[in-house]
């Protein structure tokens, strides 16, 4: 009986190792699976030589309103904030004072005027009596001289008449550009003299983009060039052009400082930051490929083009980068088809299996 089950034991061992055996050899057989990749065509198309950098906007009219005579504060029309055009009323200052000024002056024209036309009478008068033979003619001299002084006078006195009206005129303080109100420096009671500050205001109209950039490049930076602009207060980009460079470069950064300008950009805010890229040129046909497309290996960066549904590994050197694209110096030729999801499992001659849409964009 144990003679049976030694046997039996035996024989079940014998049977596993030769199913084992079979499924190895049928493994074989077969091979190992193809790893689904995508692909895409190699095509030329133009390429930008850019350089990008991010700097600052600065104001370049952002003015401090300040009075231009002396007078009381009445009111301040705008708070902090507050979005101002061209024109619009910012302040009123008490006019008392010049309506006085004004009352003066105009009684002293008034009373130059009635001297000026009694002198005209006595010069007439006189110039009878000369033509008599009364009086000498010196004495009409005299008289016409005096007339003189006298129109010197009205010209005078009505010039003070029109300085104390465009005094007066600036009681009314109107805002000289379109902006938003950043500070108010003054409020209702209080007294102004000539020069004080009232309010400023931030214009958005012309604004100045700071762009540093290395110095390694200054030689490829000149006026003229464009610039693509973009803030983040904002998803509108500007296109601009340098300026101007400064001479100077600065001892802090070892930057060069480009300056593009921008104007009437909505929602463009002064302070904010611009990342600005220069073009410097442009290549009509580079091959680029999508980054996911090189493969660093110990060989170096290699690309898998596919033919027959076999990866052959292509060193290959590289460019520019730019937009998740990579350009092509050498190693493939327009229109190969290569890998691209998928690229960093492949090794040189595996066997792929092309995913069915990007099979028929290529074609």
């Amino acid at each position: 009986m144990q003679k049976q089950i030694t046997i039996l034991l035996f024989s079940l061992i014998l049977c596993a190792c030769g199913t084992k055996q079979e499924s190895k050899s049928d493994a074989d057989k077969k091979g190992p699976k193809p790893t689904l990749v995508t692909v895409t065509q190699v095509k030329s198309q133009a390429l930008e030589i850019t350089e990008q950098t991010v700097g600052y906007l600065e104001g370049l009219i952002d003015p401090t309103i300040a009075a231009e005579v002396s007078a009381k504060v009445i009111k301040v029309h705008v708070k902090p904030g507050a979005t101002v055009q061209q024109g619009q009323l910012i302040a009123t200052l008490d006019a008392g004072d010049f309506g006085m000024q004004r009352n003066e002056a105009q009684s002293e024209v008034a009373r130059i005027e009635a001297q000026l036309d009694n002198q005209a009478k006595i010069v007439a008068r006189n110039q009878a009596l000369v033509d008599r033979k009364f009086i000498s003619q010196n004495a009409v001299d005299s008289d016409k001289a005096q007339q003189k002084v006298l129109n010197q006078q009205l010209q005078g006195a009505k010039a003070r008449v029109g300085s104390v009206n465009r005094a007066s005129s600036k009681t009314s303080i109107y805002a000289p550009v379109s902006g938003i109100v950043e500070k108010k420096l003054v409020d209702t009671g209080d007294y102004v003299k000539i020069g004080d500050p009232i309010v400023q205001i931030i214009s958005k109209q012309r604004l100045i983009a700071h762009l540093p950039f290395p110095e390694a490049i200054a030689a490829k930076l000149k006026p003229g060039l464009k610039v693509r602009l973009t803030t983040p207060t904002t998803p509108d980009a500007v296109n601009s052009i340098i300026n101007e460079l400064k001479p100077q470069i600065t001892m802090e950064s070892r930057a060069v400082d480009v300056i593009a300008n921008v104007t009437d950009a909505a929602g463009w805010q002064p302070g904010a930051s611009v990342t600005g890229v220069v073009i410097l040129g442009e290549t009509a046909t580079a091959m680029m490929v999508p980054e996911q497309s090189v493969v660093l290996r110990p060989a170096g960066e290699v690309i898998y083009a596919v033919r027959n549904n076999v990866a052959y590994q292509t060193i290959v050197k590289t460019g520019l980068r730019q937009g998740g694209l990579v350009e092509i110096l050498d190693g493939i030729r327009e229109s190969d088809t290569i890998v691209v999801d998928g690229a960093g499992f492949l090794t040189d001659k595996a066997v792929v299996k092309v995913a069915h849409d990007t099979l028929k964009a290529v074609k």
